[in-house]
C-alpha cells in the first residue's frame, strides 16, 4: 500500500498547472464515459426499436394474405407474394403452412419461430443463425371468428449492429480528440492565468531584496489577484520594516560602541607607546576591562529590547533607581574641566518602571550630547510627576538651530557635521526608541534659553 501511494506520489505533476490540467482531464474523462455509455445504450435502444417496427410492418403486410374468416386459415396468393414470403413464417394455431424458401427446416430461425407460434402470442426472441449472425425474430397473431394464424418475421441485425459498432468506434475517437484538446487547453489557459501570479512573485522577490517602496496596489486587477496583491504588499511592508529595523540597530550599536572602543585603541596605543609602571599598565587594564564590559552591556541592552519588543512591545522591562545611574553616568563621561555638573531631585529616591542598563542607554546620549556643547554647566533635575518620573538635562550651551528642530530625532541628522564633534546623529533618535519602546518618552523644549532642554519620562515604578 505505501509503496503504491509512493509511486502514486511520484507521478502526481509538481506543477500546479500540471494538477490542475489533470484534475480538468479526469473530470472530463468521466463525463465523457459517462456520456458515451449513455449516447450508445440510447442507440442501440433506437436501433433495436427501429428494427422491431420494421418487423411489425412486415407482419402486418403478410397478415393482409391471410383469411381467417372462415373455419381455416387460408394463405391468398399475391402479386408481390415472393417479397413478401422472404423470412416469413404462416401457422395455423402451432401448425405451420408456410416457410421461407431459403429457410433451413431444422435451423435456429426455423425452431425459434416454432417457440414463439407455440406462445400463441405476440412476442419477439433474438437467435444466431448461421455464420454467427444475429437474427431477430417477432411473432403477431392474426385473430378470426374461428380461426387464428400467427405471423412470424425475421430481419438480420447485422447492419444494425455494424452501425451501433461504427457509432461506439466514432464516439471513442471523438472522446480521445476531445480529452486531448481538454488537456492542451487548460494548460493553455491555466498557464495564462498563472502568468500575473508568476509575474507578481519575480517582482515581490525582487523589490524584498533591496526594500523598494514598489507596490502592487488592489487597482485594475481581479478579486483573487488583488487579495494576492493585498497580501505580498502586507508581506513587503512587513520585510521593509524588519530590513530598516535591522539598519538602525547596527547603527545605534556602531553609535553606542564608537565610545568605549575609541578608549580601548587609545590606551592601548598609549600603552605601546610609552613605557608604564605597573600600577599604569593595571590602571590600564581596568580602563580596558571596564569599557570591555560597557561595550558588553551596550550589545545585550540594545539585542534584548529589539528582541523583547519583537515578542511583547508592551513589557516593561524592570524597576530601576534614577539617581544612582545619573551619578555612575556622569562619572563616566568625559566632561570637559570647565564644564560643571549637578542632579538636582526632588525625593532621594525615584524609582522608574525601566532595567538600569536600559536607563543607562537612554540617558546615556542626552548627558554626552550636553556635556559636549555646554559652555559651564549641565544640571539634570529629576522629579516624580502623576504616574511617571521625569528627568531635565540642560546645559547652557549655543542650544539647538531653530530650523533643524524638526529633524533633531530623525536618524543620522546632525545640525553642524562640521562642529568639530564626532557623531553619527543617531543618539537622540536611539533614546527616544529606547523610551518609547517602554512607554515614555524623550522630547525638547524649543522654548528654553540660553542652552538646550531635553526631557525624559518614564513610567513610575
Amino acid at each position: 500500500m505505501n509503496r503504491a501511494w509512493r509511486v502514486l506520489r511520484r507521478l502526481t505533476p509538481r506543477t500546479l498547472r500540471g494538477r490542475l490540467s489533470l484534475v480538468a482531464l479526469t473530470t472530463a474523462a468521466l463525463l465523457m464515459t459517462i456520456l458515451t455509455i449513455v449516447f450508445n445504450a440510447v442507440t442501440d435502444r433506437h436501433l433495436e426499436h427501429q428494427a422491431d417496427d420494421e418487423l411489425r410492418n412486415r407482419a402486418a403486410a403478410v397478415a393482409t394474405t391471410v383469411d381467417t374468416t372462415g373455419s381455416h386459415v387460408r394463405v391468398l396468393e399475391t402479386v408481390n407474394d415472393r417479397l413478401l414470403d422472404a423470412n416469413v413464417w404462416i401457422y395455423a394455431g402451432t401448425r405451420r403452412l408456410e416457410r421461407p424458401p431459403a429457410a433451413t427446416a431444422g435451423g435456429p430461425p426455423a425452431r425459434a419461430a416454432d417457440r414463439l407460434a407455440a406462445q400463441l402470442k405476440d412476442a419477439c426472441a433474438i437467435v444466431r443463425a448461421h455464420g454467427d449472425r444475429p437474427v431477430r425474430l417477432c411473432a403477431q397473431r392474426v385473430p378470426g371468428r374461428r380461426a387464428t394464424a400467427t405471423v412470424v418475421t425475421a430481419l438480420d441485425l447485422t447492419p444494425y449492429r455494424s452501425s451501433a459498432d461504427t457509432l461506439l468506434v466514432g464516439s471513442l475517437v471523438l472522446d480521445a480528440v476531445m480529452l486531448g484538446c481538454t488537456y492542451v487547453l487548460t494548460r493553455l489557459a491555466v498557464g495564462r492565468a498563472l502568468r500575473p501570479v508568476r509575474r507578481m512573485t519575480d517582482q515581490a522577490t525582487q523589490w524584498s531584496a533591496v526594500g523598494s517602496d514598489e507596490r502592487f496596489g488592489t487597482e485594475d486587477h481581479p478579486a483573487e489577484l488583488a487579495r494576492l496583491g493585498a497580501s505580498l504588499d502586507a508581506l513587503l511592508d512587513r520585510i521593509r520594516t524588519v530590513l530598516r529595523h535591522e539598519q538602525q540597530l547596527t547603527g545605534e550599536l556602531s553609535h553606542e560602541l564608537r565610545t568605549p572602543l575609541t578608549r580601548i585603541v587609545m590606551e592601548l596605543d598609549w600603552w605601546r607607546a610609552h613605557p608604564r609602571t605597573d600600577a599604569e599598565t593595571l590602571t590600564t587594564r581596568e580602563t580596558i576591562a571596564e569599557a570591555a564590559e560597557s561595550m558588553r552591556t551596550i550589545c545585550d541592552t540594545l539585542l534584548n529590547d529589539a528582541r523583547e519588543n519583537a515578542l511583547n512591545p508592551a513589557a516593561v522591562p524592570g524597576t530601576t533607581d534614577v539617581l544612582p545611574v545619573l551619578g555612575r553616568l556622569l562619572q563616566r563621561l568625559d566632561i570637559p574641566d570647565q564644564v560643571k555638573t549637578a542632579v538636582e531631585a526632588q525625593a532621594p529616591v525615584l524609582e522608574a518602571g525601566v532595567a538600569p542598563a536600559l536607563l543607562e542607554r537612554l540617558l546615556h546620549p542626552l548627558l554626552t550630547n550636553a556635556a559636549r556643547y555646554a559652555h559651564s554647566r549641565v544640571t539634570v533635575f529629576a522629579r516624580r510627576v502623576p504616574g511617571a518620573v521625569r528627568i531635565d538635562v540642560v546645559d547652557d550651551g549655543p542650544g539647538v538651530p531653530e530650523t533643524f528642530a524638526d529633524e533633531l530625532f530623525q536618524p543620522g541628522r546632525r545640525a553642524d557635521p562640521s562642529d568639530g564633534h564626532h557623531g553619527a546623529g543617531l543618539g537622540l533618535p536611539l533614546a527616544r526608541r529606547l523610551a518609547r519602546a517602554v512607554g515614555g518618552e524623550v522630547s525638547y523644549d524649543p522654548l528654553h534659553t540660553p542652552g538646550a532642554s531635553f526631557t525624559v519620562t518614564l513610567p513610575a515604578g
